[in-house]
């Protein structure tokens, strides 16, 4: 595991080296992952790209790296100006906002637990990370967010980060894996994952399966803002829907997933299961963190290898 390795000079490099690889990889595998509702190859947003993803992934690479050096909140605002200066629109908020406490966590942890040195990074952040955070979400100004009586996001905090994260946690995927120390990702999308990979499915089939988990254990809370509770509520009984037929693992289940991801998508992506795919980039990243790359698949299951291609 990446987060146990002593980090002796010059071993302080290879890990901070091996992290941001880990974090760029997680953001391209995801990407690349046809999820029903979301941006991949050969299906494009009218203002967005599979191609901006890309590059969103290649520029958190080096504020990422050194995500064990800097305060909390300055890596997230030094990972959104780098991705502002090659993207048009937010690409990747949810998704380094998830990732920079894991690559901090991971640079710190000396027993090789994750979760514990997640726990800890995040309640030693301060009314300073919290500040940076704030001026990175208003830089990639995503769509939907609304005003809040205290702590608005338009305004200066003056809480700690994670103080802040917590009353946004009723309204924010993202928000909640702060107040929970990352509970779905390490509970329940990493595990899908590994599982996944396990029973022989490929990174792209595997990654479809984890984002499905991810939708179907809890409502999306970006389709939430911009569709409504109801809508969001129905993309995850679609969800469900398609994992009981099989998912990636069979023909009727991939049709399901076809078959959603024609629901999914309309002029305003209102109904962009984004949260999900967030999540799902950070389950990827503590997948990798633990060596997932390096370990082969088991033997190929029902639809096993290339089945979210097909």
């Amino acid at each position: 595991m990446i987060a146990s390795k002593r980090r002796e000079s010059p071993g302080a490099v290879a890990v901070g080296a091996d992290i941001a690889a880990a974090a760029q990889l997680a953001c391209l595998l995801e990407a690349s992952a046809p999820k029903p509702g979301n941006v991949s190859p050969g299906r494009h947003f009218d203002d967005l790209r599979y191609e901006d993803f890309l590059a969103s992934a290649a520029a958190i690479g080096a504020p990422l790296a050194e995500a064990g050096t800097r305060p909390l909140g300055a890596t997230v605002r030094l990972a959104i100006d780098a991705t502002a200066r090659w993207t048009r629109s937010n690409t990747n908020l949810g998704i380094v906002l998830l990732l920079t406490p894991l690559a901090r966590a991971a640079a710190t942890a000396d027993d090789g637990d994750l979760r514990a040195a997640v726990r800890r990074v995040l309640d030693e952040t301060t009314v300073e990370d919290a500040r940076n955070v704030y001026a990175a979400i208003r830089r990639a100004a995503p769509g939907g967010l609304g005003t809040v009586e205290d702590q608005d996001v338009a305004g200066e905090p003056t809480r700690p980060l994670v103080d802040v994260m917590r009353l946004a946690a009723g309204r924010d995927a993202i928000a909640r894996e702060y107040a929970t120390a990352f509970e779905l990702t390490f509970l329940t999308g990493a595990p899908a994952l590994e599982r996944a990979r396990r029973d022989g499915l490929a990174w792209d089939a595997a990654s479809v399966e984890t984002f499905l988990t991810l939708l179907a254990a809890a409502a999306d809370t970006h389709v939430a803002r911009r569709g409504g509770a109801g809508l969001a509520a129905d993309v995850s009984r679609q969800a469900r829907a398609a994992l009981a037929a099989g998912g990636v693992r069979s023909a009727e289940g991939r049709a399901a997933i076809d078959r959603m991801d024609r629901a999914l998508r309309d002029g305003r992506h209102l109904a962009n299961p984004g949260a999900a795919a967030d999540l799902t980039a950070a389950a990827i990243f503590v997948v990798l963190l633990g060596g997932g790359w390096q370990a082969p698949p088991g033997p190929a299951a029902h639809g096993g290898r290339d089945a979210a291609s097909r």
